[in-house]
């Protein structure tokens, strides 16, 4: 059974993921690179807040937690001593800054998924020149310098104007595999020709409109019994290639081209369509990113295209094999991993990302694959949603306000007491009205929190208002919802209460407020095409 985990990546892999469990591991950290060098590299006294990592916000920050974990590692044992050491250096080398930080807290999630990977297992780390060197000292001190087996280079974007630099236009992936001395996953990767090169080497064409290129077939070495006259051409001086019976074989199946003159010999035709293509190597230029006009674009930051996914696991897995992406954001891993017939496991901090790999896995293959995987870590019960408020109160936000189909606010500052949005159709031209969701999971509640939502409804330029508690409203708010009025859709003609306030307790319940059928949350998926998914079943 495939399964998707909400919660830290280290936590999960140290408590559910069996060791040598796992094929292989795709991951692609999240990471600010784009912010100036001067801050990346800028100590730190190390008393700062923890920014906690959320979805869309990819910081790190060297802080108290940062230094715990630091002594953990070098003092307390915790990862391997060779893994200790580079990271000693590596604080020598970088002090206490944000890339410091970043490498603090990725250090013992490698080591945890060098643990999980099989003997013959294989990971690909994803990321960005500013850390690729740093990391590759960390994966040389987890996986061996032995099991080190390329630096891939994707360009991801074309060349645009950098001031006194050399644009930034690629991305690296760091390949290792967990022993080189077995048997590894390796399914060596073809791509097409290009057109000019087709044009060069395939120039001739049957009259059917295969194209071939002619190829000696003279032997590269002296085969005496390979020495016969073959329809009127005398045997070349090394002899032929083929044996009598294959040139038979061949001439029938119209394969060899004949000279027109006697001076020349016959020569081998080499389909195009018969030939694997160009291998590969390990500059990648053929693969587009995520832009705005993307078919598959679902509106994620870090969104990877499906063709490097696929590219990736096709190379270093079979069908059937498990692949782990412990950082899976929006789930491209994993609809790479699941249209490729691999078992799969996603891992993500952010509810956000769970929920949205969750809807693009049903509006990709339909409702019934929900019967296909597993999710852990999100609350089902009242228990489990007080654990995720007490844990994470954003977290418990973004999960609450999925709850009635609003997108959640992408980050915990500036929305003036407003967590979410839903939105619906009010005409047939267009038109969108908007439901305001504000979340309150802790505190003392009161009518005033109501008033607030109702009053801020013109500001947020919707036309509804819910409000979501943990906790039972008091009957002042309960008042003060039940004379707010009610808004009419035009579409529909039918009266809703213009703010509502509904419980944790009865949403899990099912037990929704009334509202308008609102429009996904999420950019929709492409649904996987029938022959393709016929394909996996059978």
């Amino acid at each position: 059974m495939n399964q998707l985990y909400y919660g830290d990546n280290l936590e999960i892999l140290r408590d559910h993921i069996h060791d040598e469990s796992v094929d292989l591991i795709y991951l692609d950290p999240p990471f600010n690179s784009n912010r100036s060098y001067n801050v990346l590299f800028a100590e730190k006294s190390g008393h700062e807040s923890q920014a906690q990592m959320q979805a869309f916000d990819d910081t790190w920050t060297w802080s108290q937690d940062s230094a715990a974990v630091y002594r953990n590692m070098v003092e307390g044992g915790e990862v391997p001593e060779k893994v200790a050491e580079a990271i000693r250096a590596l604080r020598a080398l970088l002090s206490t800054n944000d890339l410091m930080a970043y490498l603090v807290m990725m250090t013992p999630r490698l080591v945890e998924m060098h643990r999980v990977l099989k003997s013959s297992g294989s990971l690909y780390l994803h990321c960005d020149p500013t850390v690729a060197a740093y990391l590759k000292l960390v994966l040389d001190s987890v996986f061996g310098v032995s099991n080190f087996r390329n630096e891939i280079v994707w360009q991801r974007t074309n060349v645009h104007s950098d001031s006194k630099r050399w644009s930034d236009v690629s991305d690296r992936l760091l390949y290792y595999v967990k022993d080189s001395r077995d048997s590894y996953a390796w399914n060596a990767p073809f791509v097409s020709h290009s057109e000019d090169y087709v044009e060069s080497k395939y120039r001739q064409m049957d009259p059917d409109g295969r194209r071939f290129q002619l190829d000696n077939m003279t032997s590269p070495n002296p085969r005496p019994n390979m020495m016969y006259e073959w329809r009127g051409h005398e045997s070349p001086a090394m002899g032929w290639r083929y044996s009598r019976e294959t040139m038979a074989r061949l001439d029938a199946e119209g394969r060899i081209w004949y000279p027109k003159s006697k001076d020349q010999r016959p020569r081998l035709k080499r389909y195009l369509d018969e030939q694997r293509g160009r291998l590969l190597g390990d500059v990648w230029t053929d693969i587009n990113p995520i832009n705005s006009q993307a078919r598959e674009r679902l509106g994620y930051p870090t969104q990877k295209p499906v063709a490097l996914l696929e590219r990736i696991l096709s190379a270093s897995s079979n069908p059937g094999d498990v692949v782990l992406d412990p950082f899976c954001g929006c789930g491209t891993t994993i609809s790479a991993a699941h249209k490729l017939g691999r078992r799969w496991i996603g891992i993500d901090i952010a509810f956000i990302s769970v929920d949205l790999v969750r809807t693009r896995l049903v509006n990709e293959y339909g409702p019934d694959v929900v019967n296909e995987f597993t999710v852990e870590g999100i609350p089902f019960d009242l228990g489990g949603a007080r654990s995720l408020f007490d844990k994470s109160p954003f977290e418990f936000e973004r999960w609450a306000v999925s709850l009635v189909g609003g997108t959640p606010n992408e980050r915990q500052v500036g929305d003036k007491g407003i967590d979410g949005m839903a939105r619906f159709p009010v005409d047939g031209k267009g038109g969108v009205g908007r439901i305001a969701i504000s979340v309150k999971g802790g505190g003392q509640l009161n009518p005033g929190m109501t008033r607030d939502l109702l009053g801020s409804l013109d500001h947020h330029e919707a036309v509804m208002g819910i409000m979501i508690t943990l906790e039972p409203p008091t009957r002042g708010m309960m008042e003060v919802a039940r004379n707010s009025g009610t808004y009419t859709n035009p579409l529909t003609q039918r009266d809703y209460p213009r703010v509502q306030i509904v419980t944790v307790a009865e949403l899990l319940d099912k037990r929704l407020p009334q509202m308008p059928g609102t429009f996904a949350p999420y950019i929709k998926a492409s649904r996987v095409p029938r022959e393709v998914q016929q394909r996996l079943m059978g």
